[in-house]
């Protein structure tokens, strides 16, 4: 391999691997005739777990559970639900474990304020820990510096 190959060969790599970070599981078969229902389709998908495969939308994931889910979506898009509506479903059928962004709610808010709080009590002991840095840069006393003195004068 020539000197010049080797750069070459790591770009192709780095480039076939950033461009298939996105690939998306829906199936022909699933695709709706209707652009627009099927646009309807994906954005709900999107915002939708694979209960599976977890922290994978159902339009990325290739389980039997998230196509059965996609099937969900559009069939109720075709029966003429509104985006809520559809989410409302699935959400009733599967719980609220299915949605990607947790809903803003009394029972949600633990896992909302959690990070805010994590970053508060850093910020807390970054700041006690320079306050106490700061405490015990104290002077000292005339009698421990005689001691310091009278220890180091020993030859």
């Amino acid at each position: 391999m020539s000197a010049g190959a080797l750069p070459r060969a790591w770009l192709a790599l780095a480039l076939l691997v950033t461009s298939s970070g996105h690939v998306l599981a829906v199936q022909p078969d699933e695709v709706l005739p209707d652009a627009r229902l099927e646009a309807r389709a994906r954005d709900i998908s999107s915002g939708l777990r694979c209960l599976v495969c977890q922290n994978q939308s159902i339009d990325d994931s290739d389980a039997p559970l998230a196509r059965d889910l996609r099937l969900i979506v559009r069939e109720r898009l075709k029966a003429g639900d509104d985006d809520k509506q559809v989410q409302a479903y699935v959400v009733g059928r599967y719980g609220e474990y299915v949605l990607l962004r947790p809903v803003l709610a009394l029972h949600t808010l633990l896992l909302w304020l959690t990070p805010l709080a994590a970053l508060g009590l850093g910020v807390f002991g970054i700041w006690r820990l320079s306050r106490r840095r700061a405490d015990g840069e104290a002077a000292l006393t005339a009698r421990e510096e005689a001691e310091i003195a009278a220890l180091t004068r020993r030859d």
